[in-house]
């Protein structure tokens, strides 16, 4: 003999289908965020022995600098706690810079910051974007280690320049949540 259904227990079936993806909803966008700030140390002086960017690209019979389109650049910055370069280092920023407007003026970043400090060490957080002025926006795409299904963003600011030696101190503030 066929069993049917009758409607309190399909609205029932439906009632607990509906809590059960409520809670499973409420608890996937827990997340936790984290609010992190450090220094990179930057020196692209090209034939610098010291040099932390430098360029490997560009368009055959011009100058590779950050002002001339297509120009690609790989870096390896130290990242600091403070500003002073001797202050206790966090992690690594490495990756790539490309000049990538005509007219010089933006530049797309594709980087890992590479944790080394006892608290995150062995982490990573995945940054990219372009810059277009002194105080830049980049998205965090992704991360590993503690940072795993990172998302978010970073904020950078020129702290130091000093163009004679091409070493400048950026602040950058990075925003990260994950699951």
């Amino acid at each position: 003999m066929a069993t049917s259904f009758s409607p309190k227990i399909l609205t029932n079936i439906f009632l607990v289908l509906v809590v059960t993806a409520a809670i499973y909803a409420a608890k996937a966008t827990d997340h936790k965020e984290t609010k992190l700030s450090f220094y990179l140390h930057d020196i692209s002086a090209f034939g610098d022995p010291k040099a932390t960017t430098i360029p490997v690209a560009g368009i055959a019979g011009k100058a590779w600098t950050f002002t001339q389109f297509g120009t690609v650049y790989v870096v390896d910055d130290n990242i600091t706690k403070t500003p002073d370069p001797k202050s206790p280092k966090v992690a690594q920023f490495q990756g790539l810079y490309v000049t990538a407007s005509f007219d010089g003026l933006r530049a797309f970043a594709t980087a890992s910051i590479v944790f080394t400090n006892e608290e995150y060490n062995g982490s990573t957080i995945q940054i990219q974007g372009t810059n277009s002025d002194p105080d830049t926006e980049v998205a965090v795409v992704g991360g590993t280690g503690k940072f795993r299904f990172a998302r978010g963003y970073g904020t950078s600011k020129i702290y130091f320049l000093d163009t004679a030696t091409q070493h400048s101190v950026v602040q950058l503030n990075v925003t990260v949540q994950t699951s």
